[in-house]
């Protein structure tokens, strides 16, 4: 497998394999090392593109302010007509650039994401509080607050010490992200809504979540099949915030699968 890899003023983005485009975003506090045995599985079968966010990683030096402000960073270095996939955070980001710039994506994928992460009234997310302390937390300690994000993750997965072994170790083989970035991402989190137009997207979807995700209850899975029927979901049995972590073979089937059916 020929890595390449490409690092200057705009972010960092990582490249493997050969055949159709395939985009992996990470989600909030990570970088693109959390993919590494997925993107090895993936790239015997796509051309495979792996960023470090702005902000994360080898990305660290740069800075964002908005979502779109994050969207345009990046797309400068994004193939069009890839399939895109998100995880989290990232999940978020894909579906806003599906919005607002279709003409880059041919097929999306998100994964433990919501088109709103902030609970509200009847909708399931994460508590506006805890959002809140994750920011306060960062100011004083954002390595250990990052760790207790890492534990939220995994928690409720019959793996979940593994997990968080994982997770940690690919966030500390990079550089650790910085603050301004980490908390421009929480605010991203706690205000973006995205539910009032999912019916917009008329690119084929697929969703993917973990039964066990405190973070992402399976609750919205249901509710985004309401919002967004024309989208196809799956919930992951024994899976926790990563299922990609938890149960790699078969998430890898499923990328594969959807993205390759014409």
């Amino acid at each position: 497998m020929v890595q390449t890899e490409s690092k200057h003023a705009t972010p960092y983005w990582q490249r493997s394999g050969q055949g159709s485009d395939l985009i992996l975003i990470h989600g909030w506090g990570m970088n693109g090392a959390v993919w590494h045995q997925t993107a090895e599985q993936l790239s015997e079968h796509f051309r495979v593109h792996v960023i470090d966010l702005p902000g994360f990683g080898h990305s660290n030096h740069l800075t964002f302010n908005t979502l779109e402000d994050l969207s345009q960073q990046i797309l400068t270095g994004a193939p069009k007509n890839a399939t895109w996939l998100g995880w989290s955070l990232g999940g978020l980001v894909a579906t806003h650039i599906a919005l607002k710039h279709p003409e880059h994506i041919a097929k999306l994928i998100t994964v433990a994401s919501s088109p709103k992460f902030s609970a509200h009234k009847q909708w399931k997310g994460i508590q506006p509080k805890v959002l809140n302390n994750f920011t306060e937390q960062l100011v004083d300690n954002f390595k250990l607050t990052i760790e207790r994000f890492m534990a939220l993750q995994a928690m409720g997965s019959p793996s979940a010490r593994q997990d968080i072994k994982s997770l940690k170790q690919a966030v500390l083989s990079r550089p650790l992200p910085n603050t301004e970035s980490l908390i421009a991402g929480l605010e991203l989190l706690s205000s973006v809504d995205h539910r009032h137009l999912l019916k917009q997207l008329d690119i084929p979807t697929l969703r993917m979540y973990g039964r066990l995700d405190g973070l992402v209850p399976k609750h919205v899975a249901t509710e985004v099949d309401t919002l967004m029927p024309i989208s196809n979901s799956h919930i992951f049995s024994a899976s926790s915030h990563a299922p990609f972590i938890t149960e790699n073979e078969q998430f890898c089937q499923k990328v594969i699968h959807f993205a390759k059916t014409k």
